[in-house]
């Protein structure tokens, strides 16, 4: 049997232009972008926002606050991409939630950086390949 893998997701927000903002700022680096957008004459009652690379998988809902808070990780292809993930999300409003570094008790190449979005919830990003 395959590994099976998340297709999409979706995260409501009480601010979306604000968060919107955000995770265009600090997934950019990763070369994730707003794809698509939806008015609430589409949705039946709220803006939504597909972000990512070729097709969106994460998709920010204006439809309240996402509780409990969440866990968000997305895989980059370097450290580097890491390391230019946190610069950006910290320079966008992101609340440090560990600097970018070895997490060895995950694995002896995981290598992530954590930030506390404008909502609360804890974004990650992790490459795990050996340093280059």
């Amino acid at each position: 049997m395959t590994e099976r893998m998340i297709d999409h997701m979706s995260l409501s927000v009480s601010d979306f232009p604000g968060v919107l903002a955000f995770y265009e700022k600090a997934l950019a680096p990763l070369g994730i972008k707003t794809l698509m957008r939806f008015g609430k004459e589409v949705t039946g009652g709220y803006e939504v926002a597909g972000l990512g690379g070729e097709k969106p998988f994460l998709w920010i809902a204006d439809a309240g606050r996402t509780e409990p808070r969440m866990h968000i990780a997305i895989r980059a292809d370097s450290r580097d991409e890491v390391d230019a993930f946190y610069e950006a999300a910290t320079a966008a409003g992101g609340k440090d939630n560990g600097p970018p570094g070895l997490r060895p008790h995950y694995h002896p190449n995981y290598y992530g950086a954590f930030v506390v979005d404008p909502e609360g919830h804890n974004l990650e990003a992790v490459c795990h390949k050996p340093g280059e």
